[in-house]
């Protein structure tokens, strides 16, 4: 048997694999397809403080190797997931992380304060990143100083694990990274996804209906796993690495750079049962290269002979 329990700071996830917000909708929309329980969590769908519709359609286009999107956070709000969506899922024997989002501190704040009260959910996920919505979100993850200023907000409302998801969308990875550690994070995720667009020949119009929109899946996992190797290398606090990962491999890579854990985002869309193939794989590779736990592969890149 081997030891597929990893740790990101006062959770102990029964392995790895987690879904990413966005793309996972609250968990119960894969029920019929995987054993939930397998999982080593679930980052639900994004919340705000009130109802969004989201942007308007078209807000999805397929990539070569990937996809964009611009759905812009639709939800119904924090108090409908509290009392409509939570009691429905929390059940499941896995890790429940809501994702948080806010145009303002002040919505970062009053999210997370009704969350807090939640008493079996043990961390949230900070969302400082994301480029679909017009205000907020992007807007507070790409500079130093806005970044430390919601995540000491939060931290000082919020006394479980805060993890706080990044934007690739910045000119130095690292400089954010520390200064949401030194903020008060106890784990980072990245990447969010890489800003990009599409425009249609024929008709000469942008494919989204928001002209830009987040670019997803196997073409971002270079990236993606370069960002998480440099924040490694920057932090001490553990990673939960994302971006276009589609099998066991991908997965082994992103531990390998320094991931704790990892997130399965776009590959759901595939293939609904991808996150469970990927916990078998894990488990088939460690069994063939006898490793006993799965936590020996955080950060064991070999690099030595490259100096």
């Amino acid at each position: 048997m081997v030891d597929l329990k990893v740790k990101v700071h006062e959770l102990e996830f029964k392995n790895p694999v987690t879904t990413a917000s966005g793309t996972f909708g609250f968990g119960e929309e894969f029920e019929e397809f995987i054993d939930l329980n397998r999982l080593g969590g679930i980052f639900v769908k994004g919340l705000t403080l009130h109802n969004r519709e989201g942007n308007p359609y078209p807000r999805m286009a397929e990539t070569p190797s990937g996809m964009l999107n611009a759905v812009g956070l639709q939800n119904k709000g924090i108090d409908y997931f509290i009392n409509n969506i939570y009691p429905r899922i929390k059940e499941y024997d896995t890790e429940i992380i809501p994702n948080v989002n806010g145009s303002t501190v002040e919505d970062y704040i009053e999210v997370t304060e009704r969350i807090n009260e939640i008493e079996d959910i043990n961390a949230i996920e900070l969302n400082i990143s994301c480029p679909n919505v017009k205000e907020g979100g992007m807007s507070f993850g790409i500079s130093c100083p806005s970044a430390i200023a919601v995540t000491e907000a939060v931290r000082e409302v919020y006394d479980k694990t805060l993890i706080v998801k990044l934007s690739p969308n910045v000119t130095d990875i690292c400089e954010i990274a520390k200064a949401v550690e030194g903020a008060g994070a106890d784990s980072i995720s990245l990447i969010n996804t890489l800003l990009g667009m599409a425009i249609d020949p024929h008709t000469r119009k942008p494919i989204l209906s928001t002209l830009t929109g987040g670019l997803s899946g196997p073409a971002v996992k270079p990236v993606a796993i370069r960002m998480v190797w440099q924040v490694y290398n920057a932090v001490k606090v553990p990673i939960i690495g994302m971006g276009g990962i589609m099998n066991a491999e991908d997965t082994i890579e992103f531990m390998l750079a320094g991931s704790s854990a990892i997130q399965v985002g776009t590959a759901n869309f595939i293939d609904p049962e991808v996150s469970i193939k990927i916990i078998d794989g894990i488990t088939s590779y460690m069994g063939k290269y006898k490793i006993d736990s799965v936590s020996d592969l955080i950060g064991a890149m070999d690099v030595e002979e490259l100096y």
